[in-house]
């Protein structure tokens, strides 16, 4: 059996900002409305999308990661650079506006607009050989 995630619901303070942010940096389609729901999508691929959802109340952040090739990573990174928004080079900690280059490949981590940790990687950890030692540094 074949398994594919369709689409995500993020909740979102303002979801037409949120996703209008998020389809910029990743550089995809999205919509203000939706035909199906209340939602304003970001057209993450052909097989995924993210229906932002407004939330009038307080939500738990979410952690959302996307593998893309070495030169979307530098497309995003440099329009991350252009907004003027922070990143780091650890999921959670502080902004340090560096590289991480600890498994093989790179990721960045942002939490824009409404505190999600966003992150974007050439390589994935999660699907790292066992046994492989994680290599790299971080790079600024």
């Amino acid at each position: 059996m074949t398994i594919k995630l369709d689409h995500i619901i993020v909740p979102a303070a303002d979801k037409v900002a949120a996703a209008s942010l998020i389809a910029q940096l990743l550089g995809v389609p999205w919509s203000e409305t939706c035909n199906v729901g209340p939602f304003s999508p970001v057209y993450v691929s052909d097989e995924l999308t993210l229906d932002f959802a407004q939330s009038p109340e307080s939500f738990t952040k979410g952690h959302f990661a996307f593998r893309v090739s070495p030169t979307d990573f530098n497309a995003i990174l440099a329009r991350l650079e252009a907004a003027g928004i922070d990143y780091r080079s650890t999921p959670l900690g502080p902004v340090d506006m560096r590289i991480n280059t600890n498994h093989g490949g790179r990721a960045v981590y942002w939490s824009e607009p409404d505190g999600h940790a966003w992150e974007v990687l050439t390589v994935s950890y999660a699907r790292q050989p066992s046994g492989a030692a994680p290599t790299g540094a971080l790079q600024n």
